[in-house]
């Protein structure tokens, strides 16, 4: 099957050529012809298949075939549950409807509302917003959602998990009745189930791929590491291996910033991307990423889903997750559309647990390596005592001359404060407010 014989317009195929493809993937395959009939659709699908394309082309098909347009009003709505999604989605949807008359907008947190006002003032098609934001102007009565033809949910359990239900079913109610609904999602817990009965009529269920499941071309492996070496195993990963493009994950906030000023002074171009960051300083963060000025982005779970980062290669778990679908998510980062990605994951002797609890998800064992010709760095004085304290002289001091201890940990090794915080650390991060 190619595009051109899919039934999309002239408009849309010359926007698709642009962007250099010509087949589409698997789950395009099976969505835009459900899509462009008009029916409900709940789509599972892994990380990184296509599934913003899935959902757009057909969707700015359907809005040129239906007329007499409404001007000036809100036609189709796409919910994300990140600022960093909401932006590409959008992004998205302007490159592939740049030939069509469609005004598309994003309306996301942690930028000015004023601007977003005057867009919508102005009237849009199409909106792709995250909750809080789109919320927002709601109360303001800056947006009027009563003639949605269209209503995507996209990664509706990575809302689920950052606590946006109550939101959604918000949003749900200043809907229309009669209107087309699309839910996208790489895992269906009860809860998505329950949203979806209430969202969709007679929905078209859509799946590619196991559920859970990493993408074929993704290699997996793993490196049993003590905790305080983590950071110079890694270093010496892409050193040693010559890691252009590296996407690390930390579990907390701090850690992120912790690491990435570490890497820089191992002499690795790096910057961190997580919550606590402005959305300036994310957006800058990630340019810099894909257009390779910075070598390292190191990122808490709000990278996790949604960056569409074009044959990424490298993915670390420099902390595992504590929810192992989580390293799907994550690992998703590289191998999209077709490609080849390494994703590694340095394991503490505390987080083998989790590594187990991923493989069971899985269904198989991940690799285990060892690093060869990876000689770890001597232990530090701190970590001598910490390691046999049971051994050591009551003062606990012979090896500093009578002085107390150092805090740090050995704070060359960056890895005392790894894999600590709360679990709800990054629930809200991205939320849009």
């Amino acid at each position: 099957m190619s595009f051109d014989s899919m039934g999309l317009s002239p408009a849309l195929l010359r926007a698709v050529s642009e962007q250099g493809y010509t087949q589409p993937t698997p789950i395009q395959a099976k969505v835009i012809p459900v899509v462009l009939e008009g029916r409900d659709v709940m789509a599972g699908a892994q990380t990184g298949t296509g599934k913003t394309a899935g959902f757009t082309l057909p969707l700015l098909q359907r809005l040129m075939q239906n007329t007499p347009p409404t001007r000036g009003r809100v036609r189709a709505l796409i919910l994300t549950p990140t600022r960093e999604l909401a932006a590409q989605v959008a992004e998205s949807v302007k490159n592939y409807g740049k030939h069509m008359p469609f005004k598309t907008t994003v309306i996301y947190g942690g930028v000015s509302i004023n601007p977003q006002i005057d867009q919508l003032r102005r009237g849009v098609d199409i909106i792709v917003a995250t909750p809080g934001r789109l919320l927002d102007h709601a109360q303001q009565r800056t947006v009027d959602l009563r003639h949605v033809e269209i209503f995507v949910l996209d990664e509706a359990d990575r809302m689920l998990d950052m606590g946006f239900l109550p939101d959604i079913r918000r949003v749900i109610a200043m809907l229309p009745q009669q209107r087309q609904s699309l839910l996208f999602s790489a895992t269906f817990p009860e809860d998505i189930r329950a949203l979806a009965n209430k969202l969709l009529q007679s929905p078209v269920s859509v799946e590619v791929g196991g559920r859970n499941a990493a993408a074929e071309k993704i290699e997996q492996a793993a490196y049993f590491v003590d905790k305080g070496q983590k950071r110079d195993l890694l270093s010496w990963l892409i050193g040693s291996g010559n890691w252009q493009q590296v996407l690390v994950f930390t579990r907390t906030k701090h850690g992120a910033n912790k690491l990435a000023e570490q890497l820089v002074r191992d002499g690795f171009s790096a910057a961190a991307i997580h919550g606590n960051k402005s959305q300036g300083a994310r957006t800058r963060a990630l340019a810099d990423f894909k257009r390779n000025a910075v070598r390292v982005l190191v990122a808490t779970d709000i990278a996790a889903r949604g960056l569409d980062i074009d044959q990424l290669p490298h993915v670390v778990n420099y902390d595992l997750p504590e929810v192992a679908e989580h390293y799907v998510h994550r690992i998703g980062r590289t191998g999209r559309a077709g490609n080849e990605g390494l994703a590694v994951s340095l394991v503490g002797r505390d987080e083998r647990p989790l590594l187990k609890a991923i493989e069971r998800l899985l269904g198989y064992a991940v690799a285990i390596r060892q690093p060869d010709g990876y000689v770890p760095p001597a232990p530090r004085p701190a970590e001598n005592q910490s390691q046999s304290r049971a051994q050591q002289p009551a003062n606990g001091g012979h090896a500093h001359r009578g002085q107390p201890a150092r805090r740090d940990g050995g704070r060359r090794h960056g890895g005392r404060s790894q894999g600590h915080g709360s679990r709800s650390a990054g629930r809200a991060q991205g939320r849009g407010r």
